[in-house]
């Protein structure tokens, strides 16, 4: 099993949401995040002059999925989540040894 960690845009994490969904996985975590890459942030005009914004609004998207799904969900995250502009996000992928449904004892893949 993988875990990915998705981090996007704001404006992208439906889409991503979305094609996760339509690759046949449901489960997902959400939660706001803020952080920023090697651009250290964003310059942005206002009518009194510019600013920086050094830690921008991400959303973080956290999956489990079977080791055989790995390069179908991160297609479909990368089709809809590229825009090739600085800040587009990143997808880290970690190993899990172990899922446990709460509710019915249930472990491994069927769990997730």
């Amino acid at each position: 099993m993988k875990k990915l960690e998705i981090i996007v845009k704001p404006g992208k994490s439906s889409l991503v949401r979305e094609a996760i969904e339509a690759a046949g996985y449901l489960g997902i975590t959400a939660s706001q995040a803020e952080g920023h890459g090697t651009q250290k942030g964003l310059t942005q005009k206002k009518e009194n002059g510019n600013y920086r914004l050094e830690l921008v609004p991400k959303v973080r998207l956290e999956i489990v999925i079977p080791d055989a799904a790995l390069e179908k969900v991160i297609d479909a995250v990368i089709k809809v989540a590229r825009t090739g502009q600085p800040g587009d996000g990143k997808i880290f992928v970690s190993d899990i040894k172990d899922v446990i449904r709460i509710r019915t004892g249930e472990r491994g893949d069927r769990a997730i």
